[in-house]
């Protein structure tokens, strides 16, 4: 294995995209069907001592059984500290507003084996994301959490993810073995909801409308962002227990536009892109696109890929530290290296393999690898010299690994 620091070499990629700044934060009133919003006593604020409603519901018998296993041993924590009130859909009043989700809409949309089967729908969140990787073992795995309305919202960077009414928000759970492949799953995600989008457009008979993926996992319409992944990770019991979180503008025009704003400009038709019917056709396209992605490799829908994003042939500014100069460079993007980052060529015919900066799941493949391959070593030299009652988790070890001085050579090849 290579010493560390070859492995930890980037390449400091600034994209010189002029993206257009919103400075006007959305302010959105809602109501709650009573049979819900009783449960919540949050109100509209960011709290952390407010209680979340937590709505599960499955598709068939068995998803519908785990979900009342799950309430009955209240299996369901969160972050914070936040209280959580675990109904099921059955006991819930039917809901008459157009506004919350429609649980029942979405499984008759659903056509999965696995992904999206198990459901836990809340009107008021602080994030789905914590939802499921903070419980990832006490759920199924492809179990989904969607909201109304979130207030504790991340992407990429610990960046504040808006999380307005008629926002798509959703988190879903995946696991795999393989550590090299995990940051590609974010580019299978990203399909997935391009693919989806076109899917549900060609069947209403709505104009097309031609998202595209913004490297490494941004969703843009018209030159604005509409949407984002977010995929974060943990390793245990030789298994990369993976988070993969969506957010998608499908009803709100703020804080940038949203799917059926542009619709409405393209179409007098009255119909509306619905997020049940979106978040469905998504997990239909994912699980086909997962298992193509993990039988025949990211290779099998590299051409897709590259159709959908908006990369092909651009031309950025890299900068790179050259002692206590900053050194720019003009490259152009070719395509996606094996590992999944960008692939260019400067004016000088040099190959480079470019990295974003600051994302955190690009940084966890390089350790995932390393602690792959070093799991028992590592678990020792862990808990003897850090935190013996600890759980040992993949970001916990980056966090030794980064602040400790031994190097990755005095470790066993």
């Amino acid at each position: 294995m290579p010493p560390l620091s070859c492995l930890l070499r980037f390449t400091s990629l600034s994209f010189r995209f002029l993206d257009k700044r919103i400075s006007e934060r959305t302010k959105t009133n809602y109501a709650l069907c009573r049979s819900v919003a009783s449960m919540d006593s949050g109100g509209g604020g960011s709290s952390s001592s407010s209680t979340c409603t937590l709505v599960l519901s499955g598709k068939s018998t068995a998803e519908k059984e785990i979900a009342e296993s799950v309430k009955k041993n209240s299996a369901i924590k969160l972050p914070d500290n936040n209280e959580v009130s675990i109904l099921l859909e059955s006991e819930i009043a039917k809901l008459d507003k157009e506004e919350p989700f429609n649980v029942e809409l979405f499984f008759n949309s659903l056509s999965t084996s696995r992904f999206g089967r198990f459901l836990i729908w809340s009107p008021r969140l602080t994030s789905t994301h914590d939802v499921v990787s903070h419980n990832f073992c006490e759920l199924p795995i492809g179990a989904a959490c969607v909201a109304d309305v979130q207030y504790k919202g991340r992407g990429r960077s610990k960046n504040v993810w808006e999380s307005p009414l008629g926002c798509l928000l959703f988190s879903f759970t995946v696991q795999m073995e393989d550590g090299r492949v995990v940051p590609l799953l974010q580019y299978v995600v990203s399909l997935a909801v391009t693919e989806a989008i076109k899917d549900v457009c060609h069947r209403k008979g709505l104009p097309f409308l031609d998202v595209k993926i913004k490297w490494p996992n941004d969703l843009y319409l018209n030159g604005l962002k509409v949407g984002g992944i977010l995929c974060t990770s943990t390793y245990k019991s030789k298994k990369f227990n993976v988070s993969a979180g969506i957010g998608l503008n499908v009803n709100n025009e703020k804080p940038t536009t949203c799917l059926n704003a542009i619709i409405r400009e393209l179409s007098a038709a009255a119909f509306q892109l619905r997020r049940e019917e979106i978040i469905a056709a998504f997990f239909n396209k994912f699980e086909n696109l997962y298992d193509l992605f993990i039988n025949q490799g990211f290779q099998t829908l590299e051409e897709l890929y590259h159709r959908t994003w908006l990369h092909s042939g651009q031309r950025v500014i890299i900068q790179e530290n050259n002692g206590d100069q900053v050194v720019e460079n003009v490259v152009t993007i070719q395509g996606l290296t094996s590992s999944g980052y960008l692939f260019a060529i400067g004016d000088d015919n040099q190959i480079c393999e470019l990295h974003p900066d600051g994302n955190s799941f690009a940084l966890e493949h390089i350790f995932s690898f390393i602690y792959q391959h070093h799991e028992e070593h590592l678990k020792d030299l862990y808990c003897q010299q850090v935190a013996p009652q600890k759980v040992i988790t993949l970001m916990h070890f980056i966090d030794f690994l980064l602040s400790s001085k031994r190097g990755i050579h005095q470790w066993p090849n």
